[in-house]
């Protein structure tokens, strides 16, 4: 196996950027680790991984990291940063979303450029963008994410076909339920709803509460690590992979159901 080089976003500790750093560094490739917080960073540093300090919403500390990483070769980007806040998007004021999509979007957009100034200049590598089951089905309450992850279907399926020829390869990522700290992390955006009036107030409540049911077809953080593995020495990789059942079983019902048929039924998750 080549050993490549890889550089991960939000590898913060219990996520899925992190169960996919420790499990690719275990087979043999080399890992380039990041997280938001100087404690993360300073956590992977202690564990032995090359690591940066790097807030995707800093535009200067992204291009610094590139910099720095210029003499190297860069095989891989997996653009894993990102966050999710819960709320009916009639209660989430815009400037919320705006924020959501600044990180799970544009930030994004940001650093797959600059990377991808990189590899055209050296001729080759992949970019694996980190989507979501939800950006191909919608659920109730998570408007904000499910509308950034639909927007980076589009960003990699255009950018994929604008791609073509130069042997840098467009990955998307259909993550679904996958154990991490995205939902416990996303509680502390409650604060950003507008409670006032609101029409929603019960579901709110079991949000605050976690009186939720059990997320269906869960499965391990390594599940995402073993994709991306499977990504890094694939000479053509798929311009899409699925992980979970539940991603597999979304696909099928956008492709075979109504819509108010698949309303229907998401409805009641």
């Amino acid at each position: 196996m080549k050993k490549q080089t890889i550089l991960i976003t939000g590898c913060s500790y219990g996520g899925i950027g992190y169960a996919v750093a420790v499990y690719l560094r275990s087979i043999g490739h080399n890992v380039i680790a990041s997280a938001r917080k100087e404690s993360d960073a300073q956590r992977l540093r202690d564990e032995g991984f090359e690591t940066f300090q790097l807030d995707v919403l800093d535009y200067n500390q992204v291009k610094r990291v590139f910099k720095e990483i210029n003499d190297k070769p860069l095989d891989v980007l997996f653009n894993n940063a990102g966050y999710a806040q819960p709320g009916a998007l009639e209660d989430l004021p815009t400037e919320h979303l705006r924020s959501q999509f600044e990180t799970n979007f544009f930030a994004l957009h940001n650093i797959t450029c600059i990377a991808l100034k990189k590899m055209r200049k050296q001729g080759y590598g992949k970019i694996i963008q980190h989507g979501s089951v939800l950006g191909i089905i919608s659920l109730r309450y998570r408007g904000a994410y499910n509308s950034t992850k639909y927007a980076v279907e589009g960003l990699a399926d255009t950018m994929r076909q604008e791609l073509k020829g130069s042997n840098i390869h467009m990955v998307t990522l259909n993550t679904g339920p996958v154990t991490s700290r995205i939902r416990e992390n996303s509680l502390k955006y409650i604060k950003n709803i507008n409670l006032d009036g609101s029409a929603h107030i019960e579901e709110y409540n079991r949000i605050k509460s976690a009186d939720h049911k059990p997320v269906p077809f869960n499965e391990e953080a390594i599940s995402v690590a073993k994709v991306v593995a499977k990504i890094l020495v694939s000479p053509k990789p798929k311009p899409r992979y699925g992980i979970t059942k539940f991603t597999y079983i979304s696909y099928t019902i956008k492709r075979m159901f109504s819509t108010r048929f698949i309303d229907r039924i998401l409805s009641k998750l």
